[in-house]
């Protein structure tokens, strides 16, 4: 005995279809239904100017045009999603739902309207959490930490920063978590396992939407909504399934079953079911891998200084032509430099920072707009530079947005046995000068890593 929606076919005797409007509908349930009906139906249209944006620009690949689409809901107030907009929902769902109750007739099917709502949510829910699953099952939801990142006090994090770092240094586990959601996502698309789906993703979504609310995370939310999505979906179910089991009495199966008479409509919905699956499943997931092997979307792609990357201990500093002592606490004296393989270059001081929390899921296509490696950590200033033709000249640029006039020309030297010195000007006409003696050192995360291919481990 299947508890869930019963496959396509013409209705027997004993079955409604959807041609039968009395399907046994109290007054006080039609009108609960009107309102949800109405209300998930705008939260799942497009309504949003922001989604037709989205819609046009394919700027980035098809990865992330497909997961811009699929993260949106409607926003009427506000620059960033609040749960004012669920009111604002809610209050029109209530003022269409009132005005239904007084234009209804008997000849509305609840059933009918039920069934499809259950439909549009299963396929929205569905498309929310594939495009979620594949960033985890190929990492890219949280990469693997930056050297700047590694060299960052553990109290320079914001929380939510601490909780994607600590996720992206155990990358098999990001993994499980995008199948876990691939799973429940990929069950939805089946009537007769949608439960089933929504039996495993309402732990997983319900856990990221507390995780979001306890880091201070930017989708709790976006999260919400999807769990809003999924209780529905169960709540198709919920008592019949509490009876069977809980109370281990008899449970009536769902009797209802569509009417498709025509042949366009068969093959429509077999069509429509085919593009969803190409499009969000296979091609989807095709170009997330491919992205995922070419490098994270969340750092910038452009490479730098071969042979530079790592981090320097700043020995010597100069400050219009004044040395300065190594200070913890001096707000301009450097402390030391990070290179990273692309053109990043990070400088720890005690320097006051107006902080970027951007604590969004972002896939960004242009590298000024990859902001992940200096959102939510302060203790360090992020300059992005270029290299002039002569490989020595070096222009850095401060990559926080609140710093935008910031630049600095540096001629770049190597003295051999790892040192570097940089001198030139910043942008108040200051001469600097700063000698960087490259440290061994050694990170936990590397050594683990190889340790799992030697199969031991020496601290």
């Amino acid at each position: 005995m299947s508890y869930s929606e019963t496959a396509f076919a013409q209705p027997q005797a004993h079955q409604r279809s959807e041609l039968q409007t009395d399907g046994g509908w109290t007054s006080a349930e039609k009108g609960i239904f009107r309102f949800v009906f109405l209300y998930f139906l705008i939260q799942i249209l497009p309504l949003d100017p922001q989604f037709f944006r989205n819609l046009v620009s394919f700027d980035g690949g098809y990865t992330r045009y497909l997961f811009n689409l699929s993260h949106y809901a409607p926003r009427f107030v506000g620059p960033e999603d609040s749960f004012a907009n669920w009111g604002i929902v809610a209050i029109v769902a209530l003022i269409g739902a009132v005005v239904w109750s007084r234009r209804d007739d008997r000849h509305t099917n609840y059933d009918a309207l039920y069934y499809w709502l259950r439909v549009a949510l299963r396929y929205r829910l569905a498309l929310g959490v594939i495009a979620y699953g594949f960033i985890k099952l190929f990492p890219l939801q949280a990469p693997l930490p930056s050297i700047s990142n590694l060299n960052t006090a553990y109290g320079d994090h914001t929380a939510w920063k601490l909780f994607s770092l600590s996720l992206g240094i155990v990358p098999s586990y990001e993994s499980f978590l995008g199948q876990v959601e691939l799973l429940g996502g990929l069950l939805l698309l089946h009537r007769k396992t949608a439960t089933i789906g929504t039996l495993i993703l309402l732990p997983f979504l319900g856990n990221v939407f507390f995780s979001n609310l306890a880091y201070e995370g930017g989708e709790y939310v976006y999260s919400g909504l999807l769990v809003s999505f999924g209780l529905v979906l169960f709540a198709f179910d919920a008592v019949r399934l509490f009876q069977l089991v809980s109370l281990e009495v008899a449970a009536a199966p769902n009797r209802f079953r569509p009417v498709l008479r025509e042949q366009w409509q068969r093959y429509g919905r077999l069509a429509l079911k085919g593009a969803f699956v190409l499009l969000t499943v296979l091609l989807y997931g095709f170009t997330t891998y491919s992205t995922y092997r070419h490098g994270s979307p969340r750092f910038p792609k452009t490479p730098g200084l071969a042979g530079t990357a790592g981090i320097y201990n700043v020995s010597e500093f100069k400050l219009a032509g004044k040395t300065l002592p190594y200070s913890k606490t001096d707000p301009v004296r450097w402390q030391d430099v990070v290179f990273e393989t692309w053109n990043t270059i990070s400088i720890k001081s005690n320097r006051p920072i107006e902080l970027v929390n951007d604590n969004t899921e972002q896939l960004a296509a242009a590298d000024a707009e990859r902001d992940y490696e200096y959102a939510g950590s302060q203790g360090r200033q992020y300059y992005r530079y270029t290299v002039d033709p002569t490989g020595r000249l070096l222009t850095l640029k401060n990559a926080n947005p609140h710093y935008l006039n910031e630049t600095l020309q540096l001629t770049y030297s190597k003295l051999g046995d790892g040192r570097v010195v940089l001198s030139g000007g910043d942008e108040k006409q200051d001469s600097v000068y700063a000698v960087l003696d490259k440290l061994d050192k050694k990170y936990l995360i590397d050594e683990a890593a190889k340790a799992g291919r030697r199969g031991s481990l020496k601290l």
